[in-house]
């Protein structure tokens, strides 16, 4: 007989998931009488900061059946992120017991964690089960033409929204990214009602700072608008037509590192020599550390375009943060709604605090969402441990750890099982109120296509990228998977991400080929109904927006789980098995390969899936 502990499980942990300063936590352990316990206490370790270490003692309750029921109380006294164990101690001789998997396991494994949040941390209530429509500005839509005089060079505008993205290299065997097809905060605003009719509540854009390529994350001029999409009234006027659709809009923001072709290092000379690399007397200077002056200099991942700054630089922060006129204010002023940090595991923790605060002083309910691959709540990247929650700074992260399991679930590396693990994982070490804005996404600007990685992974020369497609049965297993892979990044909790074109049936490999235009007149119908639903669902549905979540089911490559919020609850079923499957009724939402077998009974086909009400 194994010690029972569960701390998903209230029966042994209450309440489920982290905890704020004061809050008193109940732990209860099952252990079999036959051990003849005679103490049980539990070891917590502040990470970090051993002097914050403290240890409980349990007392033992009653028995039930073969067990024996100890149980200890505990809060904490400070946010942090904290780690436990328990101390078991018998007539013979004393054990800790650790956590092993899903399972309780004596003197090996790890320790299970808990975060501790700050009491007044809060996200804002618009991004809690929001639905994002992500752009990538020059492959959406173009509509007119713009005022190229002060666009960086050398430049090239594709003369047919529908040709290829330059991939070849140029000569020297540079990727300059430097084509483009003059997709514009216009085509954006005139879309806008598309947009919302996919049940958007925010619009997430890549960078939009005047920038020499056309994936912009090498920043020209941080409050300037590139003029290839237009002006600042143009994008004002963008955020007008989004807020009268009820959708906020967020930027990206940059600020690991800047262009080497920048108003801020300017090694071109692009913007009059004024910039750190031609003398050390420049305002931005500081922003930026030299090995040798000029030429040898500290740059991001070793691309020479792209110079990293000193991020807690007191004129970097004043620029970007707290100045008047900071970058973060000038965009708020125009009517963004809040900041996606890139690369947010490369910003110090002090840099994402100051910015939270001042973001907050700025506009009370902006949003601030980080680039995080993992899970973000004990995160460590270049020695440091990241306090995104423990802090209070991140409302939001780019959820990929869902993203992986669903892929993995779809592409029978899964049976289910790792796939809840995940889930509850998450949904265990974040704030509840962070779990109901991750950004759930399938694909983005740095991820293949997700049509394409549900069937290929083939990862090959940029020739080859270029030239090879889906094959017509890979194509149809590709649209089925990506109906229930949506169906499931839709039902979880968090605001599913949708990276556009997704809905329209788009493909392609890892970048340039994940960025092509969108295929306006050429989407694929069926696609954008579903998508349509799933977004109309999400904003209808309380429970899919901010209910709680419990698997009941999740194994023979079938998921069954509930979202519950005020007593009322909704029943997701999926069926990735290759035999039907007879599932309870209730009141159909949304289904897909289903049919009723009896007034209370429905039957699921292979690649099957619903959502029902209880009534």
């Amino acid at each position: 007989m194994r010690i029972l502990y569960d701390s998903r499980q209230l029966a042994f942990k209450d309440p489920f998931g982290t905890l704020t300063p004061g809050q008193e936590c109940t732990l209860q352990l099952h252990i079999p009488s036959q051990v003849q316990t005679t103490a049980v206490s539990c070891a917590f370790f502040a990470d970090g900061d051993t002097q914050a270490s403290f240890e409980i003692p349990f007392t033992f309750r009653f028995k039930r059946g073969a067990y024996e029921i100890w149980t200890g109380k505990f809060s904490f006294s400070q946010p942090g992120l904290y780690f436990y164990h328990f101390r078991i101690t018998t007539k013979t001789h004393c054990f800790r017991l650790f956590k092993y998997g899903n399972e309780t396991n004596m003197e090996a494994g790890d320790s299970w964690q808990v975060t501790c949040t700050p009491k007044d941390f809060t996200v804002p209530d618009w991004a809690k089960g929001a639905v994002i429509y992500q752009v990538f500005p020059d492959r959406f839509h173009a509509s007119g033409k713009c005022d190229l005089k002060g666009k960086l060079e050398p430049y090239v505008l594709h003369k047919d929204w529908n040709e290829e993205v330059f991939w070849q290299p140029t000569a020297e065997g540079l990727v300059l990214n430097n084509d483009f097809y003059g997709g514009n905060f216009k085509g954006i605003t005139e879309k806008m009602d598309y947009i919302a009719s996919l049940g958007t509540t925010i619009l997430y854009l890549n960078p939009i700072s005047k920038s020499f390529s056309s994936h912009r994350y090498d920043t020209g001029d941080y409050k300037t608008p590139d003029p290839m999409l237009g002006t600042e009234a143009e994008f004002s006027a963008l955020c007008q037509a989004a807020h009268k659709r009820g959708i906020r809009v967020i930027l990206d923001g940059v600020y690991s590192h800047t262009g080497s072709d920048s108003l801020y290092f300017d090694k071109n000379r692009t913007f009059g020599g004024k910039g750190a690399y031609y003398s050390k007397t420049s305002p931005y200077y500081s922003w930026y550390t030299f090995h040798s002056y000029p030429d040898s200099y500290q740059c991001w991942w070793n691309f020479d375009t792209l110079p990293t700054v000193n991020k807690m630089d007191p004129a970097f922060l004043e620029y970007i943060i707290t100045g008047v006129d900071s970058v973060i204010a000038h965009w708020l002023s125009l009517g963004a709604d809040g900041f996606r940090l890139d690369v947010a595991d490369e910003l110090p923790n002090e840099f994402m605090d100051l910015m939270k605060r001042q973001l907050r002083k700025l506009k009370p309910d902006a949003l601030l969402l980080g680039e995080v691959w993992e899970d973000a709540s004990n995160k460590e990247a270049y020695g440091v441990r990241r306090r995104y929650f423990v802090d209070g700074t991140l409302d939001s992260c780019m959820n990929y750890p869902f993203r992986t399991a669903i892929l993995n679930f779809l592409r029978d590396r899964d049976d289910g099982s790792a796939l809840r693990e995940t889930v509850m994982t998450i949904a265990e070490n974040y704030p509840a109120q962070v779990l109901h804005c991750n950004m759930n996404l399938l694909g983005t600007h740095d991820t293949p296509r997700i049509l394409t990685a549900l069937v290929d992974d083939f990862d090959g020369s940029r020739e080859e990228k270029a030239r090879r497609k889906l094959s017509v049965n890979q194509l149809a297993l590709a649209r089925e998977r990506l109906l229930m892979a949506s169906f499931i990044q839709y039902m979880l909790p968090g605001a599913p991400s949708l990276y556009y074109g997704d809905e329209a049936g788009m493909e392609g490999y890892k970048d340039p080929f994940n960025r092509r235009t969108y295929p306006w007149g050429r989407e694929d119908p069926q696609l954008m109904a579903h998508f349509r639903q799933l977004g109309q669902l999400k904003k209808a549905c309380a429970p899919l927006r901010t209910g709680d979540i419990e698997f009941f089911h999740a194994m023979d490559r079938q998921l069954g789980f509930c979202r519950t919020l005020d007593g009322k609850r909704v029943r997701i079923y999926v069926n990735h098995n290759a035999d039907p499957w007879q599932i309870p009724g209730g009141r159909l939402l949304y289904g897909h390969n289903l049919h009723t077998v009896a007034p209370d009974w429905l039957s699921l086909s292979p690649m099957g899936f619903c959502i029902t009400e209880d009534v």
